[in-house]
């Protein structure tokens, strides 16, 4: 067994003594043996054997502070039978489920998104998109309706400072980008750019197939991935006039079809989910010269890929920390859980398991890391799961909650 470093610590005579005590017996204890010592606080103590023990109970205390948090999810979904495309649900931090609280009327909600003032929530719907404002219940009052003058869109998202709007058309591969007023509520259309070509493959891939649209962290940037072309255009956004000015574009493997993107805690690193290939491509971000510069680092499969099985890559998600990236694989019907290096941006597989419902298209963690949630689009189901990161293990935690057709799923701290 590899034996760590320890980490010098200061202690008195008394705690001396028993760190040697520990030492010997954390040898035999394995790498997931922990210790608490209650009357002391500190780092990290490394032990030989793998082991650890934590100076203190702040660990303790930032948990409990964190399970007596409040907070809500929001769930978008289809309006199949159903008027109700969004629904809210309360957040029971400490046992892991949900408990539902409300509803939203509101047509074929495939995609919401909370601004980055957590004051509003944009959802797509038919023909457009809607504004509401999240009230100190984490209930939802309606404020406005806009069109996308176009099909209904896939993805929603708001540049950093909350001034605009952007929305991927799938169907008919449009990016519209709209005003926002201080207000949270949606104005008029600034821009809108078609995305044109031909795919290399006949039906899904013939055609521009826009899935996602989001912003760099230093909202100079906005990239768009399209699923037909196999390609990430990267915008330049006039922040002045609300226009997309086509700056760069970062190419993916052939009928890899990137689906989703998501950009590290700092803004150097670009993680996109390749739908068919089942991979995550990871690539460090700058600008050198008013010019975007995009760096492949790292490619990482999703799932294992099978002689005869199709299997396809959905949403991608971080956790509240970003110490984690999620997504999850149609057809072999799995999460898979990365750990970040938030120095070099690289994943880590830390397991891929079921989630016991039919296609995932989103799963999340909630906000402790305690626990996951899978949407399962086909099954209608939301299935909950313990897991534990240290060991990689995922465990399901209580019976699936039904909820027809649903899309995604955002939490948001009261």
């Amino acid at each position: 067994m590899n034996k760590r470093a320890a980490v010098p610590m200061k202690v008195d005579r008394r705690f001396a003594v028993l760190q040697q005590s520990l030492e010997k017996l954390f040898k035999t204890c394995g790498k997931y043996g922990t210790i608490f010592l209650k009357d002391r606080t500190g780092p990290v103590q490394d032990m030989e054997g793998g082991a650890r023990i934590l100076l203190g109970n702040h660990n303790r205390k930032a948990e409990t502070l964190m399970e007596q948090e409040k907070y809500v999810a929001y769930v978008s979904t289809y309006t199949r039978g159903d008027k109700n495309g969004i629904k809210i649900y309360d957040v029971d931090m400490e046992k892991g489920r949900f408990i539902e609280k409300d509803k939203v009327e509101i047509t074929n909600s495939s995609y919401v998104t909370i601004s980055h003032n957590g004051k509003y929530l944009y959802s797509i719907t038919d023909f457009g998109v809607e504004s509401y404002l999240i009230l100190q219940d984490g209930s939802l009052e309606f404020i406005n309706f806009a069109s996308n003058n176009g099909m209904r869109g896939c993805y929603v998202s708001t540049d950093y400072t909350d001034r605009f709007l952007f929305v991927a058309g799938y169907h008919d591969g449009k990016l519209t980008v709209l005003k926002l007023a201080e207000d949270g509520s949606i104005g008029d259309i600034t821009d809108e750019v078609y995305h044109k070509g031909l795919g290399i493959i006949a039906e899904r891939n013939s055609r521009p197939h826009i899935n996602c649209a989001r912003m760099t962290h230093d909202n100079k940037y906005l990239l768009v991935a399209d699923q037909g072309m196999d390609h990430v255009n990267v915008y330049r956004l006039d922040t002045t006039l609300g226009k997309v000015q086509l700056a760069d574009i970062v190419h993916s493997e052939l009928d890899a079809n990137p689906r989703h993107i998501k950009i590290s805690r700092d803004g150097h690193y670009v993680y996109i989910v390749n739908e068919f290939k089942c991979t995550i491509d990871v690539f460090s971000y700058e600008e050198k010269k008013g010019q975007p510069i995009f760096e492949k680092l790292q490619i990482v499969s999703t799932c294992e890929q099978e002689m005869g099985c199709f299997n396809a890559a959905s949403a991608l998600t971080f956790s509240d920390d970003h110490k984690y990236l999620l997504s999850s694989n149609a057809g072999a019907n799995s999460v898979v859980m990365f750990e970040v290096d938030e120095t070099t941006g690289h994943l880590r597989e830390i397991f891929e398991l079921p989630v016991g419902g039919e296609y995932p298209k989103d799963a999340s963690l909630f906000p402790n890391n305690k626990f996951l949630v899978s949407l399962n689009h086909e099954s209608n189901t939301m299935t909950f799961f313990h897991v534990d990161v240290e060991k990689g293990t995922m465990i399901m935690n209580g019976p699936p909650i039904h909820v027809d057709v649903p899309n995604c799923i955002t939490f948001h701290k009261l």
